[in-house]
C-alpha cells in the first residue's frame, strides 16, 4: 500500500481548519516543533507514526481518517460519532442552535 504524503498534508489541513486551528496551535498542542506541521501539510516532512497519532488526538480524529481518506461514519454505527466530530467544530451559538434542532427532531412523530 502506497502513502500519498500529499493527501495526508491535505487532509490534515482539512480538519485542522475545520476545527479552526492554526498551524501554530497545532504545533503547541501536539508538542511539535516550530513549522513542522507546516512542512507536513506541504509533504515535505513525513511525520512518524508517533507524530500522526498525536496529531490525530489534537485534530480529534482516527488514523484511518488521515492516512486513507476513511470516513468511520459512512457506516450506521457511526452516525453519533461524525454527528458529534462536526458539531465540535461549530461555533458555540451554532453548537446550541445544533442542539436545539436535535431536541425538536426527537420531539417529532415519525
Amino acid at each position: 500500500m502506497y502513502t500519498d504524503y500529499k493527501e495526508l498534508g491535505r487532509r490534515i489541513a482539512r480538519r485542522r481548519k475545520q476545527l479552526g486551528l492554526t498551524q501554530s496551535k497545532v504545533n503547541e498542542m501536539a508538542g511539535l516543533s516550530d513549522k513542522y506541521l507546516s512542512n507536513i501539510e506541504r509533504a515535505v516532512s513525513v511525520p512518524s507514526i508517533d507524530v500522526i497519532m498525536k496529531l490525530c488526538a489534537v485534530l480529534k480524529t482516527t488514523p484511518d481518517e488521515l492516512l486513507l481518506g476513511a470516513v468511520s461514519g459512512e457506516g450506521i454505527g457511526n452516525i453519533g460519532r461524525v454527528a458529534a466530530m462536526k458539531v465540535e467544530a461549530l461555533s458555540r451559538e451554532k453548537q446550541l442552535l445544533a442542539l436545539s434542532l436535535l431536541d425538536w427532531i426527537s420531539e417529532q412523530k415519525i
